[in-house]
């Protein structure tokens, strides 16, 4: 299955399975951890298996969340957005400052690597030193790439009681980010169904 360091980003936010929601970056631990998982950053360009986080680059990472988020839930609109932080969002304006600003403090430049056997590889060349930078620049730049691409479209906010990730869908009917999400959805459905008749009006 396609993985999308952006849906990655926002999904740091999700339910705990009790009823309520975690936040992976909640501590610099947790930060770390989740850096450690982000596979499909450039490899050779950021070292995220490397980084351990502290609070300043835990601090930047979460507001680069929030644009993020904030900027999914503009993308789902006008259907409901992600219950987790639909009152805290910040505004469009301030989300794309923010991310823009956030890829824009590294200075990339494409380069082509062609062995003399074997196919040519791109990697990419930066000006920057501070591995915390390059870390959450290359982050934003995902993000765009992410919320610049087909794959926007068909980004939709989970409806299931409890759920608050955003995903892509896949195939038409898709309404739910998971299965177990779909399961407890037609679940609340039959139960709902289920509470309307027995409160259904009494005979005369």
């Amino acid at each position: 299955m396609e993985r999308w360091t952006a849906l990655e980003l926002a999904s740091t936010i999700r339910h705990d399975g009790n009823g309520g929601v975690t936040d992976e970056l909640a501590t610099v631990e947790g930060t770390t951890r989740w850096i450690r998982r982000q596979s499909d950053l450039p490899a050779g360009h950021v070292p995220a298996g490397e980084i351990t986080a502290d609070e300043d680059l835990r601090s930047r990472i979460v507001g680069l969340r929030r644009a993020v988020r904030t900027l999914f839930a503009r993308t789902v609109s006008p259907a409901p957005p992600s219950p987790a932080d639909a009152h805290r969002l910040m505004t469009v304006d301030q989300a794309l400052a923010g991310l823009n600003a956030a890829a824009g403090r590294e200075l990339v430049a494409p380069q082509l690597d062609w062995p003399a056997e074997g196919a040519p590889t791109a990697r990419l060349l930066s000006a920057e030193n501070d591995p915390h930078v390059r870390l959450v620049a290359a982050l934003a730049r995902a993000a765009i790439d992410f919320l610049g691409g087909p794959q926007r479209e068909q980004l939709r906010a989970c409806t299931a009681p409890r759920c608050v990730r955003y995903f892509v869908k896949s195939h038409g009917r898709q309404e739910w980010c998971k299965p177990s999400c779909g399961n407890r959805a037609r679940q609340a459905r039959h139960y709902s169904r289920r509470s309307a008749a027995s409160d259904g009006p009494a005979p005369s």
